[in-house]
């Protein structure tokens, strides 16, 4: 008998001692963790949360057997026939406990206490799932970034994606793109569902905890193909803790950013990439407090964060002074009715006020703001409350039910020069050079008329759990609303004038520029409607764990999700129901005492229609283009002036009339979804060390986006004798699934009558959407009561023809509505290795106690490059670049997007994607020292945290863009190369640092 009480404890220890945990447990909702674990049969086992004082007991099984479920963060005593453990339960995960002993054992057993920094989440036995957890505790003494981002780069399996998506602090998780992640705020959906690439924000320091999921979680989550990170703020105790922090990054202390110069000629002297000058200085300061305002009961917890931050940006013609002095705050309330049932709410204040002053400087590229600023103010964010109750109706019965509202302003901006807004917006040559009266700030301008664009989420849910024997059985349903009002947008003065040198051939958009005339000019008209448009999304799961013996347990859950979009009038265009998404799991305790687990998982994926969706593809838009010569230029307003005579005709994108809305969507439309296949290793090496091994597949097995061309449909009418096809009566874009037949409604007839016509994918001549993600991750730690090390590298390849739901090569970011599928020609050469393709990639972070006052911290990265391609215009040569009745082809587009461009010797040709090379690798080096003068008992903390200690300056981007214009791609003689093809557009962040004094009582 004493062995077993030797491996009984041996288990507990172990379990309650390891742990920054890469495979974690299932979890009810994403805000909660569990303790489980074995007893004598049929025993009283009680639990005790040490912070609050709630208790609760529960009878274990006939095999002694216990789970207490839906724990909120925080210690815990369990006792059960004398013995008992402290527990430390982090979101998420699952701690074990055995409380089992010989007789005459019990009285020696004592408690396993764990406590510092240091510890580390247990092997989770009871996980399918691979997630990540990291304490504020960790967070604060880590050299790493005040952001959820920058936290889950620590993670496995995440790579940074592009410097133009999302002020490139967002993380792809297992070769997704960055706009397919989930974020949550205790337990609460909090992603932004307009264009999927933020979230509400709450003050950082108002984190407890943050879990990362990259892979295998349960039933219950949905609406992401990448990752989830969810947060779990700090709340109140029995006891009054409190403190103050200040976090300061001086820009005298920070690197400068490096300079580009422009390589064309004819903008001598000009940069491509001018932030040498740029000035940034942040300064945070941070109040907080928590305690009980009835002990036992009720708790509250509070923050209030003030900001002084400054940024001073320097251009070619003017300058940026922005400063932010918003405050933003938290307020959490515990509620313990009864030991039985708890009350919940978080409120989130997270609006953003910044203002700035522009300044017209007197000669390029000034260091200085010159003359007087015209001031404006931007105004973003809003609130969050979330309300939840919880009730543990009988030992084994518990149910959870949760509303939320997240209120959002998207950009709101007054002020500034009101005037010059009415002036159109003018570039000249060479380059972009400003000239006119507009404001910078202001190329396109809202509709005066109609109110601030704003998001507003309403979502509720409902979770029942039951344990039966050995089967833990879990189900809900969740419902949310989210509704985006967008105004409508113009150009600046209502028109966009762009002057261009006359091109060796003489020739424009078919028309020919008359010798001796050294310039002509471009018009742009570009107008939207004002309207509110929603998402409904709904999910139903059920699940099982079931513990089939002391070493296995099996994991099955099913969902099933709806998604619903409709235009401003309330009409629906997309509705996808009974979308089933399986999941199946499980977990081998190898030597039954939680040392060695071996956990596999399967399951499928879908993604909601972003909003954006709605707004760009239901909402009626104006937008051609024409081209003239001209007799002079405005002085002031710096439009062309004279007789301006048109080039060829109206290149028409849009036709500025509302889509009917069965004409918008695919009938048949399956939204984006995706399978994934894990299975892994995890086991316990002695000494305090763990390591594992996880081999990852994804696919994307169906994935949407929008065709553009009018071709597909209007070859079909042809084909099939209607030759009274208008094709102005169908939508400017129509949303599909690529390489698929197309269900939609088509005025053949040209009578007004609409009917469902199924047009075989033949006539799209796209192919299917593909997306691949196949990846090797390592993973181990090491806890020890002065030093911890985590540490992870993975072998990847991300492979097919499109990135997913934006585009980092155009750095687009309409989510679902990427110019990938526009037109059948965008897709030549596309398959190949995607953007967020980093084949390898090391990561080593950790502290290190030097002494009782003085801790040293580093987080190193080291990572190969991503692809790089040669973009270009697509060549008239190519079927799809005509018109009809002057709609605009493929050759319609402003930008470069096509994997066609310019050889050296001025060809055209097909380059496939990621056939030129990759960026060079990348090491990122962070390290902090922090001093803990014991003469105010630890309560006082000094730390400087030096980011990109060795200033590494590698290059992160290139310009891919091969071809000059597209007037010199098609022309047949004199071709120009883009002399800025392969000039740098991105580095690494420059070395900063941050001072942080932090007092804790």
């Amino acid at each position: 008998m004493a062995s077993n009480f030797n491996k009984g404890l041996k288990r507990s220890a172990l379990t309650v001692a390891l742990g920054l945990c890469f495979a974690g447990g299932v979890q009810a909702q994403s805000s909660v963790g569990s303790i489980f674990g074995d007893t004598s049969a049929s025993a009283s086992v009680t639990i005790e949360n040490l912070d609050t004082g709630a208790s609760r007991s529960i009878t274990s099984d006939a095999s002694g057997h216990f789970t207490f479920s839906q724990l909120a963060p925080g210690r815990y005593r369990v006792t059960s026939g004398g013995v008992s453990r402290e527990v430390q339960v982090k979101v998420g995960t699952g701690s074990q406990v055995a409380l089992t002993a010989a007789d005459g054992d019990a009285t020696n057993l004592g408690t396993v206490t764990v406590r510092g920094s240091n510890a580390i989440n247990p092997i989770d036995v009871s996980s399918v799932e691979s997630t990540t957890v990291f304490t504020q505790q960790q967070i604060q003494a880590l050299p790493v970034g005040r952001n959820v981002n920058e936290v889950a780069l620590l993670a496995p399996g995440t790579v940074r994606g592009d410097s133009g998506l999302g002020a490139g602090n967002l993380a792809s998780f297992g070769g997704a793109s960055v706009a397919e992640n989930g974020y949550y705020i205790n337990g609460f959906d909090v992603t932004n569902l307009r264009n999927l690439l933020s979230y509400a924000d709450l003050p950082f320091d108002a984190i407890g905890e943050q879990q990362v999921k990259t892979g295998g979680y349960g039933a219950e989550y949905g609406r992401s193909l990448g990752g989830v990170i969810s947060l779990v703020t700090k709340r109140g105790t029995n006891e009054w803790k409190g403190g103050a922090s200040l976090y300061w990054n001086p820009d005298s202390l920070r690197s400068e950013g490096k300079d580009v110069l422009d390589r064309d000629p004819d903008n001598a002297g000009n940069y491509t990439r001018f932030v040498s000058a740029n000035e940034t200085d942040q300064l945070s300061m941070n109040l907080y407090a928590g305690g009980p305002i009835i002990k036992d009961r009720l708790f509250v917890f509070g923050l209030l964060e003030a900001k002084r931050d400054q940024f001073d940006t320097y251009g070619q013609n003017s300058s940026f002074k922005t400063t932010d002095r918003t405050p933003s705050g938290m307020l959490k309330l515990d509620w313990n009715i009864t030991d039985n049932h708890t009350l919940e709410f978080t409120g989130i204040r997270n609006k953003v006020k910044q203002k700035t002053l522009t300044y017209t400087n007197a000669t390029d590229y000034s260091t200085n703001h010159d003359g007087t600023g015209t001031e404006s103010e931007f105004e973003s964010g809003g609130s969050v409350y979330i309300g939840k109750y919880t009730g543990y109706l009988t030992d084994n019965l518990t149910v959870s039910a949760q509303y939320g509202e997240v209120k959002n302003l998207t950009g709101k901006t007054t002020g500034g020069d009101l005037a010059a807004q009415q002036c159109p917006a003018v570039y000249d040559t060479p380059g972009l050079t400003y000239v006119g009266c507009w404001d910078v700030n202001h190329f396109t301008v809202q509709d005066p008329f109609a109110d601030d664009n704003n998001d507003k989420r309403k979502s509720g849910r409902l979770d029942v759990e039951w344990h039966i024997g050995s089967h833990t059985l879990r189900a809900g349903y969740d419902t949310e609303k989210y509704t985006s009002y967008n105004a409508g947008q113009s150009y600046s003065g209502g028109v966009y004038w762009r002057y261009f040198a006359r091109p060796a051939s003489g020739s424009v958009n078919g028309g020919t520029i008359p010798v001796g005339t050294a310039q002509y000019v471009r018009k742009r008209i570009y107008q939207t409607t004002t309207g509110s448009f929603s998402v409904e999304n709904t999910a139903a799961y059920i699940e099982d764990s079931w513990q089939v013996n002391d070493n296995w347990l099996v994991y099955a859950g099913l969902r099933n999700e709806t998604f619903k979009n409709t235009n401003a009038d309330g009409d629906t265009f997309i509705e996808a129901k009974k979308l089933i998404a399986p999941r199946l799991g499980f977990s081998w305790d190898v030597k039954g005492d939680g040392t060695v687990k071996v956990f596999g998982n399967a399951g499928r994926y879908y993604i909601p229609v972003a909003s954006n969706t709605n707004i760009r593809a239901s909402s009626a838009e104006t937008f051609y283009t024409e081209y003239y010569t001209f007799g002079g230029k405005d002085p002031v307003t710096g439009a062309p002036t004279g007789t301006l005579t048109q080039l060829g005709p109206r290149v028409i994108t849009t036709a500025g009339t509302t889509p009917d809305s069965r004409t918008i969507a695919d009938q048949n439309l399956n939204p984006m979804y995706q399978d994934e296949f894990i299975l892994g290793a995890q086991m316990s090496l002695g000494d305090g060390w763990t390591g594992g091994l996880r081999a990852i597949s994804r696919q994307v097995k169906d994935g949407m986006d929008d065709y553009c061309s009018p071709y597909a449909i209007y070859n079909y009418a042809q084909d099939h004798g209607y030759t009274n096809y208008d094709v102005y009566s169908a939508a400017p874009c129509l949303i599909l699934n690529p390489g698929r037949d197309v269900t939609v409604a088509v005025d053949l007839t040209g009578t007004g009558n609409f009917e469902n016509v199924t047009i075989p994918a033949s006539y799209w001549n796209l192919p299917v959407y593909t997306r691949k993600y196949h990846a090797l991750e390592f993973f181990f730690e090491k806890a020890s009561e002065n030093w911890s090390m985590q540490g992870s590298y993975t072998f990847s390849k991300s492979i097919g023809n499109v990135e997913g739901y934006v585009n980092s090569t155009l750095n687009q970011e309409d989510p679902g509505l990427t110019q990938e599928f526009d037109y059948a020609s965008f897709q030549d050469g596309t398959y190949g290795y995607l953007p967020n393709d980093r084949r390898h990639v090391l990561k080593l972070f950790g502290t290190y106690k030097l002494t009782d006052e003085w801790r040293v911290g580093s987080n190193l990265i080291i990572q190969s490059g991503r692809p790089r391609n040669c973009q270009g215009y697509v060549p008239s040569s190519v079927p799809d670049f005509g018109s009809i009745d002057g709609l605009g082809g493929a050759g319609s587009y402003s930008s470069a997007s096509s994997f066609y461009c310019l050889n050296d010797a001025g060809t055209s040709v097909l380059t496939p994607r990621g056939t030129l090379g990759r960026t060079p690798w990348a090491t990122t080096l962070n390290a902090s020292i922090a001093y803990m003068p014991q003469v105010f008992d630890g309560k006082v903390t000094l730390q400087a945290d030096i980011f990109n200690l060795l200033n590494s300056d590698t290059v992160t981007e290139y310009n891919e863009v091969r071809d000059y214009s597209r007037a010199t791609t098609n022309q047949p003689t004199g071709n120009k190369l883009n002399p800025n093809y392969g000039n740098p557009t991105s580095f690494q962040t420059p070395r900063s640092v941050r001072f942080t004094v932090r007092y804790e009582f």
